[in-house]
């Protein structure tokens, strides 16, 4: 559990990386951020940083967001070495202020992997997320008007399991806690949501292979079960779900090797 700050306005001295492009480079600078209301939110506090930055006529710390909800993920950044922050199950924008202290010192910066590389401050491309999901992120199923609930039973404990793993936001917390930035629970997820309900068996064994495959070339790195995915997941996804693809691409891998080729059906001379 974090403990909770009971006072109403703190003030604190924020450590941020600053990186002016891709190919700049990146240091870290102090400002001080104060009479910060304790109900404010980690990115209400950078927008108040900003707005002095701005009125100083400095350049305000770019940082991504968009929903403010917990919901797309955008918002990711590392706060004091973690993943969005010192709350557990929550995002960047669910972390409160009063998850600090006056006088404490918030070391914050982009997420650090090669597969995820710096745009600007603390904004990085996450575009490999978006090509693995393209890969194989889909269903071949007609998905027109919605059917009825009952046209095609689903074991409650198959909708449930798939519906835990669609809680992934792709916010890449997963890759930015992993000792090597394997992408291994985001796309067990991905895999597995679709994998554990009728509609995706027709793409299967193609999906396992498509998103596994992309995700190494890519550059993400290998899972050696750590653990530390899960850990700082926001949406608290198991990793049983890397479990569950491994079994998949592996028989999917044996399936393909000893597929037979497809008959010739051209016709010959007669």
């Amino acid at each position: 559990m974090v403990a909770i700050n009971t006072a109403k306005f703190i003030s604190v001295t924020l450590r941020v990386w600053r990186q002016a492009g891709p190919d700049a480079p990146g240091k870290f600078v102090e400002y001080p951020a104060k009479n910060l209301s304790t109900n404010m939110s980690f990115l209400e506090m950078l927008d108040v940083v900003n707005d002095e930055l701005t009125l100083k006529g400095e350049e305000p710390i770019a940082f991504a967001h968009d929903c403010r909800e917990g919901i797309c993920g955008t918002c990711s950044c590392t706060i004091n070495g973690k993943p969005h922050g010192p709350g557990r199950g929550i995002a960047t924008c669910q972390t409160y202020m009063r998850s600090f202290y006056d006088g404490d010192v918030i070391v914050v910066e982009p997420f650090r992997a090669r597969a995820f590389p710096i745009v600007k401050d603390l904004v990085t491309d996450r575009r490999g997320f978006d090509a693995i999901q393209q890969a194989g992120g889909f269903i071949t199923a007609r998905a027109g008007s919605a059917p009825d609930a009952n046209a095609r039973p689903i074991p409650k404990p198959d909708a449930d399991l798939a519906m835990d793993a669609a809680q992934c936001i792709g916010c890449g917390a997963c890759v930015a806690a992993c000792k090597n930035s394997s992408a291994m629970l985001f796309v067990a997820a991905k895999v597995g949501h679709l994998g554990l309900l009728p509609q995706g068996q027709a793409e299967r064994d193609k999906r396992v292979l498509a998103m596994v495959n992309t995700m190494d070339s890519l550059g993400f790195g290998s899972c050696t079960n750590q653990y530390e995915c899960s850990a700082a997941c926001p949406k608290l996804i198991s990793e049983d779900f890397i479990a569950r693809m491994n079994r998949d691409f592996l028989s999917a891998s044996l399936r393909s090797a000893f597929k037979p080729a497809p008959a010739n059906t051209g016709g010959g001379a007669g």
